[in-house]
């Protein structure tokens, strides 16, 4: 499929959600002011929107919930985390645990992508570590 296709837009829609989960953290806006916030930028109109609203309200309405679950994979806590790193593996991990539409290969692919994009040299290399134990617990039944 093309970058244009429906996967393109479901992978810019995670852009903007970490996107979005960065400036929550830094900034500590509301969701609802999020979603306004970034509903009126112009690449919104290229992305998918659904997708977007529904895993940012999920993310939000479950931060505790997610950083519990990040606190036990990674080697840090998730305040002690760099804010896109976080991020990033906030959207990771909701996807996991959420998205069984979702294949985990793919989850934790987009969020190398997402990593070697925003984060610092080797963040991806830390959410790579992270995911992939996430998701052998998570996604046990779906493992190799």
């Amino acid at each position: 499929m093309s970058r244009g296709g429906p996967a393109g837009a479901r992978s810019r829609a995670r852009e903007l959600v970490v996107q979005a989960l960065y400036q929550q953290q830094i900034a500590e806006h509301d969701t609802d002011e999020l979603i306004a916030q970034f509903s009126d930028r112009p690449e919104y109109q290229r992305v998918d929107q659904e997708y977007f609203l529904e895993t940012l309200r999920g993310i939000s309405g479950n931060i505790d919930a997610i950083d519990r679950s990040i606190g036990a994979f990674a080697d840090r806590p998730p305040e002690q985390l760099d804010p896109v790193e976080r991020a990033i593996l906030m959207q990771g991990i909701h996807e996991l645990q959420a998205r069984r539409d979702v294949p985990f290969k793919v989850v934790i692919n987009e969020a190398v992508n997402l990593a070697r994009k925003f984060g610092a040299a080797d963040a991806h290399k830390y959410v790579n570590a992270v995911l992939d134990r996430a998701a052998r617990q998570i996604r046990s039944d779906d493992n190799d």
